[in-house]
């Protein structure tokens, strides 16, 4: 750049961080706008398994692989698949040494996001309410109190529910017909050993028709279900949220059938259950170039679940630093930038929208799905990103 521009990113997620990151340590000041209050405001969600080409390429890039190596579970890349009446059906390991896909907490890869950039970088408690171009290239980010700053670039990094989207397109989520409900478990080996024999040190997962019950381990012997069932996003109609006892209930009637062990997934949960609706991005998602605005994860390509939200969202904000870094305006860094990014995401959504129908048909069988090729249950089916798909 022939003068240091200034960049605004909407959203402290894994994208944007990183996205700021690369843009620190080639000198390139950056900030970043967050709705939350505070780091710890919110739990930060479950498990992430990083890929070698996607993740795990932008912690290079970043700086900050071996800091993650240190922080990751490799052993977490194990994992289970059972029909609904508990019968092991397949059970992946991890080879000594296979750093393919090792899982790590979000809230830990977010911890480590954030201590790496530079103090004031991220700005708590300051929510974005549009943005509109301006001309000569330039953006404007207006805020919920109503102030207003110009930047070069504004990055909307600032998911599902993007405030900066409308500036590129009149796109919006809908619902995909499948929800995850989710529960958690605490100290598994020792208060709930049976979840613990299920899940084993990665994940499990067990389906018939369209309804599954997947579980991950986390840290520290926690773990999170899902219990994913395709159906209509008022599945819950006439139940309150909030009362734990009804909502089991209504869940253990959507599951009868199954193996008492399985069931112990939403009978013996601590806490509540959380309703999760998923949430996708019309296919394909695409915009025409806008000077001084672009999007990155989430909010350029909310897909299903299936396993590579994070990934995505990482890769997106380490190449858009990096075509920033590397080209002389904002308008070359943003056609480098949207001529790669746009059609990887395309493809990836094509394929996730292909395997959630695969794996949630929309019939009433709630047959067993045991003879399913392979080549529909990739070890990476699992919902790693699923705070995005909450409104």
């Amino acid at each position: 750049m022939s003068t240091t521009p200034r960049i605004a990113i909407v959203g402290a997620g894994l994208g944007g961080l990183v996205c700021a990151r690369v843009l620190q340590q080639h000198g390139v000041p950056v900030t970043v706008f967050e709705r939350e209050s505070d780091p710890h405001s919110r739990a930060q969600g479950g498990t992430l398994d990083i890929d070698a080409d996607t993740g795990q390429a932008a912690l290079h890039a970043a700086g900050l692989f071996d800091q993650f190596l240190a922080l990751s579970r490799p052993e977490g890349q194990e994992w289970r698949l059972y029909d609904r009446h508990a019968t092991l059906i397949r059970h992946d390991q991890a080879g000594e040494g296979d750093l393919s896909r090792p899982e790590i907490d979000r809230g830990r890869l977010r911890t480590l996001l954030l201590d790496s950039l530079a103090p004031g970088t991220v700005r708590w408690g300051h929510p974005a309410r549009a943005v509109t171009p301006l001309p000569h290239g330039t953006a404007r980010l207006h805020h919920h109190d109503r102030a207003a700053e110009d930047f070069d670039l504004v990055i909307g990094a600032d998911g599902a529910w993007s405030r900066v989207r409308p500036a590129l397109s009149d796109a919006q989520p809908s619902y995909a017909g499948v929800t995850m409900v989710e529960a958690h478990f605490n100290d598994v080996d020792h208060r709930h050993p049976g979840i613990a024999q299920l899940v084993g040190r990665g994940t499990m997962s067990a389906k018939a028709g369209r309804r599954s019950l997947v579980m991950q381990r986390n840290s520290n012997g926690h773990v999170r279900a899902y219990i994913t069932f395709r159906g209509p996003q008022d599945w819950h109609t006439g139940l309150d949220l909030a009362d734990t006892d009804s909502v089991r209930a209504r869940l253990l009637a959507q599951y009868q059938g199954w193996h008492e062990s399985l069931l112990d997934i939403l009978r013996d949960n601590e806490g509540g259950f959380i309703n999760r609706p998923m949430f996708v991005l019309p296919v394909p998602h695409s915009w025409q170039r806008v000077p001084g605005i672009t999007l990155l994860g989430d909010a350029a390509h909310l897909m299903p679940p299936a396993g590579v939200g994070a990934n995505l969202a990482l890769l997106d904000g380490a190449e858009l630093a990096r075509a920033v870094i590397d080209h002389p305006t904002i308008d070359e860094a943003l056609d480098a930038y949207e001529s790669v990014m746009l059609p990887r995401a395309i493809d990836n959504a094509k394929t996730a929208l292909h395997m959630l129908n695969t794996l949630m048909p929309d019939t009433d069988s709630d047959s067993d799905d045991a003879a399913f090729p392979d080549s529909i249950w990739p070890a990476n089916t699992l919902p790693d990103s699923h705070p995005a798909h909450t409104s």
